[in-house]
């Protein structure tokens, strides 16, 4: 009974640390950089703003960087720390075929 109890009380408690893990940047707001700071350090870096965002509690970067590629930029909110940079698959294939004759498989 005791160790059915140790396994429940674990499972009732460990969907919630996972859930919090999640939140990389637990930051309150009154500790963030401003938008314009964010903004000024894409500049700096070459990198053309199409939207800065809040996800998770950090800002995000969509944009393309100083060669034309489409990136997605994670910051700290308190420290403007690079915590993930990762460009955009532009994969052309991704869009719906359309017959190439134009016509019905009919």
């Amino acid at each position: 009974m005791k160790k059915t109890l140790t396994i429940l009380g674990f499972l009732a408690v460990f969907p919630a640390g996972v859930a919090l893990a999640d939140d990389d940047c637990f930051v309150p707001m009154a500790d963030w950089q401003p938008r314009d700071a964010v903004a000024r350090l894409a500049e700096e870096n070459g990198w053309a703003v199409r939207r800065i965002k809040i996800d998770d509690g950090c800002y995000e970067i969509d944009g393309r960087d100083a060669e034309g590629r489409r990136i997605e930029v994670t910051f700290h909110p308190a420290t403007l720390e690079v915590i993930e940079f990762e460009y955009e698959d532009e994969d052309v294939d991704d869009r719906p075929r359309r017959d190439r004759d134009g016509g019905d498989d009919n």
